[in-house]
């Protein structure tokens, strides 16, 4: 069962590094466990300045190879590497993704530590990994691209008192958990037996980039938290989809469809010094709507 789940911004900004913000790359630790969404340029030199260990990380998942997303990948891994990384790393992403990751990791001469495996991803699909799920389905942007959600597994809260009835030793409680049931003296005793309530799990979702589009709202369904792209404001908004991005309003409305229940809006052109206006037009249709800065930490509240 999962307790803490943090999300951790790395890097909030489009196209090419500022100053002010990197390009993408979220990162989300699951107890002990870190998962990172995109690797932009940059990435590496935020973990480096965040609570969050880059050896914790266990998946890289990216959206699509255009350089903001995946740039960062051949310097962090060499630093994993540098670092005495021995545990396996595992890399998804949609078409491409094979022949595009091998590449850029051949880059530069260097001794690899640790085992590095490459899964193409197609239009949509589930992956099951324990205590939860990552879910993707292809995107709506000018190359092949996926959007992502990671949904912690729903687990039943015990009650104490049926325990004590049905004189289960606690040591046993985990294994109930894990496996659903569990057989003592012939009696066949199920985790709902034991249960008073579900305690259902949170799930964060995140767009990449891609222009407003129905068919993800299914995906980000009921998210705890959506991160999605907001290139620019609405004014822009036939040059932001022109080029495969949706606008802050185009995000509050997919927000609002979803039934989310906060969106957090990142991957902010490098022409907006001040990011208001795009916050604030997003408000207007969805008011659980924030900002974000490079760096920003976030838990995830049971």
């Amino acid at each position: 069962m999962i307790t803490s789940i943090r999300i951790y911004l790395l890097g909030t900004g489009g196209s090419w590094p500022t100053p002010f913000r990197g390009t993408a790359g979220v990162a989300i630790r699951l107890d002990d466990e870190a998962i990172l969404f995109d690797c932009g340029e940059y990435t590496q030199v935020r973990l480096m300045k965040s609570t969050l260990s880059l050896m914790k990380i266990k998946k890289i998942f990216i959206t699509h190879f255009h350089g903001d997303h995946f740039l960062g990948l051949p310097g962090l891994i060499q630093t994993m590497s540098l670092f005495g990384r021995k545990d396996p790393l595992e890399i998804y992403g949609p078409v491409g993704a094979d022949v595009i990751v091998t590449s850029a990791l051949s880059l530069g001469y260097y001794d690899l530590s640790f085992e590095i495996r490459v899964r193409e991803l197609g239009n949509e699909g589930k992956l099951d990994f324990g205590e939860y799920e990552v879910s993707y389905k292809r995107s709506n942007h000018v190359i092949p691209s996926l959007s992502y959600s990671i949904k912690e597994k729903d687990n039943y809260r015990f009650d104490e008192n049926k325990i004590m009835q049905k004189k289960i030793p606690k040591k046993l409680l985990e294994r109930i958990r894990r496996e659903g049931y569990i057989e003592i003296n012939g009696e066949i005793i199920k985790i709902q037996d034991l249960s008073s309530s579900i305690r259902y799990g949170r799930k964060i979702s995140y767009s990449g980039d891609t222009r407003k589009d129905l068919s993800l709202v299914d995906l980000f369904k009921d998210s705890t938290v959506l991160i999605h792209e907001a290139t620019g404001e609405s004014s822009l908004a036939d040059k932001i989809n022109q080029y495969g991005h949706s606008t802050g309003r185009d995000a509050a409305e997919i927000a609002k469809l979803s039934n989310v229940k906060k969106l957090i809006l990142i991957h902010f052109s490098p022409r907006y010094n001040d990011i208001t206006p795009i916050i604030n037009e997003a408000r207007e249709v969805f008011p659980e709507t924030y900002d974000s800065q490079d760096l920003q930490e976030i838990e995830v509240p049971l």
